[in-house]
């Protein structure tokens, strides 16, 4: 019988590992809202909205129950809704266009840029109508989208900025970090974010003291005060316990950010000689890396050999929002989005967490080289 070790596998994510090292001091926390049984909009819950809005160097955070509230929210903090348009990028997660249809406005899905994965500044200019109210770019993968361009398009037009920032936690262009932007910024904390909790999380963020205090009453029912509704307000509020874990990793997002930054410099040079297309960082960028995608115009075959290998990725996101049967009507700029559509066959995501090893980025890499001699050998 063999004695001959299998090889160990290599997941896309490994939440298994962070979590170890972080569990001791979440359990203290929580332990102490049991104790206290302050389970909704504790002090822990403001304790993080501080710490979260000075990290994205804006004044104000606002906790809610995922990402995809905290855009509802904002959309309807910014009195959007029916008979209003608002642009996105065609190539984010369903999340981002389904909130803009929650609030009644329609989706205008636009196109992207080939070499960052972002939305096509040109795109959105030709995309506004009298009926456009507002853009929603999305820091994809990790990447700021184009925000300098975006923002004087929404000044020339009066339109609202909300970015899409569920990718984008550290993310910094020029200085300025992914949240301090917008009007209104909106993340995510769903647990394979680069700061995730240990659920559903989320957050807008804005400079905005009233747009603050109105995304405050959205998120709890309309309410200043107990059983006084001031407005049309939702139930959407971040939980205690879920603000105790992402008050303890705040304490290393920067250090893990920096370790994602060193598995992408791995990966480019371990696959500097090989025939993938890696991400770009653009200049003046500070890219996160929630995602390392790369392009293949054999992408299925990749995918399929490295998983026989054990190495495990992903697709994100492997069919343009058009072709999704929600927004099969939605209008598209331009007609059916070529270049989101040509990426979504090519694109893979390979193994990326903070806690990966030069040695596992090299097994990616030579598993990559391997299929790449195979193909041309025939």
């Amino acid at each position: 019988m063999s004695t001959q070790q299998q090889p160990q596998s290599i997941p896309l994510v490994d939440l298994a590992t962070q979590s170890s090292r972080i569990k001791e001091e979440v359990l203290a926390r929580i332990g102490r809202v049991i104790d206290k049984a302050n389970y909704i909009l504790g002090e822990e819950v403001a304790e993080f909205e501080a710490e979260f809005a000075g990290y994205c160097g804006v004044e104000h955070c606002v906790g809610v129950a995922n990402g995809t509230d905290a855009i509802h929210m904002a959309l309807r903090a910014l009195n959007i809704g029916p008979g209003d348009e608002v642009i996105t990028a065609a190539n984010s997660f369903a999340a981002t266009a389904l909130a803009i249809a929650y609030s009644g406005a329609a989706p205008v899905l636009v196109d992207i840029c080939e070499d960052d994965f972002n939305i096509d500044p040109d795109m959105i200019e030709r995309a506004i109508t009298d009926k456009t109210k507002a853009i929603i770019p999305v820091h994809l993968y990790g990447q700021p989208a184009r925000m300098q361009e975006i923002l004087e398009i929404a000044e020339r037009h009066n339109l609202k900025v909300i970015e899409d920032s569920a990718q984008g936690h550290g993310g910094e262009l020029n200085g300025t970090r992914c949240g301090a932007f917008g009007d209104i910024a909106c993340f995510s904390f769903y647990p394979g974010k680069n700061l995730g909790a240990f659920g559903d999380a989320g957050a807008c963020v804005t400079r905005d003291s009233e747009l603050a205090e109105k995304l405050r009453l959205l998120r709890n029912y309309g309410q200043v005060v107990k059983n006084r509704h001031d407005l049309l307000g939702f139930n959407c509020r971040l939980d205690t316990v879920q603000a105790c874990v992402l008050l303890t990793k705040m304490q290393f997002i920067e250090e893990w950010t920096e370790q994602r930054r060193q598995v992408a410099q791995w990966y480019r040079e371990e696959l500097a000689d090989s025939d993938l297309l890696l991400p770009i960082e653009k200049s003046g960028a500070r890219h996160v890396y929630h995602l390392f995608v790369i392009r293949h115009p054999e992408r299925d075959l990749l995918m399929k050999f490295l998983a026989e290998r054990k190495i495990f990725c992903g697709v994100h996101y492997p069919n343009p929002l058009p072709t999704a049967q929600p927004f099969a009507l939605a209008r598209t700029v331009p007609d059916n989005v070529p270049v989101c559509t040509q990426l979504s066959s090519e694109i893979l995501s390979l193994p990326m967490y903070p806690e990966m090893t030069r040695r596992q980025v090299a097994t990616v890499a030579a598993a990559v080289q391997e299929f790449s001699l195979e193909t041309v050998r025939g």
